[in-house]
């Protein structure tokens, strides 16, 4: 049984399975359908000719499953099949060659295009672009992907124990790209899967937040700056930045990309679209609601931070911060440690790690948790404060 309609989520989800398998035909591109079967389970296929004339081979691959991908990927993928197929191409034995022979730069380059940009946010694929351009690609790119065994893989994992946490990331990318060698692309089995099982590098959490004086060292430093008294010219958009991560304890990629539509002046915070956890709402203090009121708007610039391109955001300010955080002594400060510094003022003003958890948009309490050893800082000063007045009261003095 079959009959024609557009395949789009709605169609596909209101199709019903009976005892025969059914199929639907698309109504724009030629030869792409979708198939439901008995068991419900549906999947898209695309049928062509190889060749011309009416005894050309007829091939009918299928695209994908429904579930692994959606109705609106299977028809991007049906459009690129149906221009390759008008070149003289045949998307069928093209895959099926890779299949057979898949050499590691193919896995990069399927993962990347079918699965990466289709499944993860832009800023994420990037960073996997990076990491296979980087440290993978020169390495293995040019072996197939059947020669890789676990052995190879831990070989390279310990060759980059001097920077234990690039490590880590670049064994779990390659992990989630042998999964999809398995179980989506059926180039290897399973239980080849050659990541599996290799112990990861121990990482020690990074612990570092400004004191009172560091702070006000960088306030310093962010002043010289607005008065071009450094080494070179600071743009007002990289200060107010900075401020605003201090003040708001956002990650910088949320200020970076911050648009004017996202900042509700008459609620005091910011209403983010999209961040590393989703929707988000960030509460903005008095100062941070002054920053923003006083950044300059760029022209036809829907963005807060402008970048240099128009209509962009600032992408970039590595050599921005090495001159403020030199200037102001903090040399070893990372731009992320400011967020953790205004979680730490947050504890030590005997604030609850919920309530700080809450404030950062931590989905989970285990990612606070690494705050809650500055919870003994006001029970120390509390401690010694009563300690010294006894002591005054005992005639204790201190020696050294």
């Amino acid at each position: 049984m079959e009959h024609h309609q557009k395949i789009s989520k709605r169609t596909v989800d209101a199709l019903k399975s009976s005892e025969k398998t059914c199929k639907m035909y698309d109504t724009e591109i030629s030869g792409f359908s979708v198939r439901i079967y008995s068991t419900g389970r549906r999947a898209f296929f695309l049928r062509y000719r190889v060749g011309g004339g009416r005894g050309a081979k007829i091939r009918e691959p299928k695209i994908g499953d429904y579930g692994q991908i959606t109705a609106d990927q299977a028809r991007a993928i049906a459009k690129d099949w149906s221009a390759i197929i008008r070149q003289g191409g045949d998307p069928a034995a093209d895959r099926e060659a890779l299949r057979n022979n898949p050499t590691m730069s193919d896995l990069f380059d399927t993962y990347i295009e079918d699965f990466a940009k289709r499944h993860k946010k832009p800023s994420s694929v990037a960073n996997d672009i990076r990491m296979i351009e980087k440290r993978l690609r020169p390495t293995f790119g040019n072996q197939l992907v059947r020669d890789i065994n676990r052995a190879k893989i831990r070989t390279y994992h310990a060759k980059l124990a001097s920077t234990p946490y690039e490590a880590n990331r670049v064994l779990a990318l390659l992990s989630k790209m042998f999964s999809v060698a398995a179980n989506e692309l059926e180039w290897i089995s399973a239980n080849d899967h050659p990541a599996k099982g290799i112990k990861r590098f121990e990482e020690k959490k990074r612990k570092r937040y400004l004191s009172q004086q560091e702070l006000t060292r960088l306030g310093d430093a962010l002043g010289a700056a607005d008065r071009n008294e450094l080494e070179r010219a600071i743009s007002p958009y990289v200060t107010a930045m900075i401020r605003l991560l201090v003040l708001t304890g956002a990650r910088h990629g949320e200020i970076l990309s911050l648009r004017w539509n996202e900042v509700n002046f008459e609620r005091s915070c910011l209403e983010l679209e999209d961040s590393k956890t989703g929707e988000k709402e960030i509460f903005l203090p008095p100062a941070a609601l002054q920053i923003l009121s006083e950044i300059k708007h760029g022209p036809d610039n829907p963005y807060v931070i402008v970048g240099k391109k128009p209509g962009t955001h600032m992408v970039n300010v590595k050599g921005a911060w090495q001159i403020i955080r030199s200037e102001a002594n903090l040399d070893d400060v990372r731009l992320h440690d400011l967020r953790h510094s205004f979680a730490s003022v947050g504890v030590r003003a005997g604030m609850s790690l919920p309530i700080i958890g809450a404030l950062l948009g931590h989905r989970e309490t285990a990612t606070t948790a690494r705050y809650a050893h500055l919870s003994d800082d006001p029970r120390r000063l509390a401690a010694n404060a009563i300690g010294q007045e006894i002591a005054d009261a005992l005639g204790i003095c201190e020696h050294g």
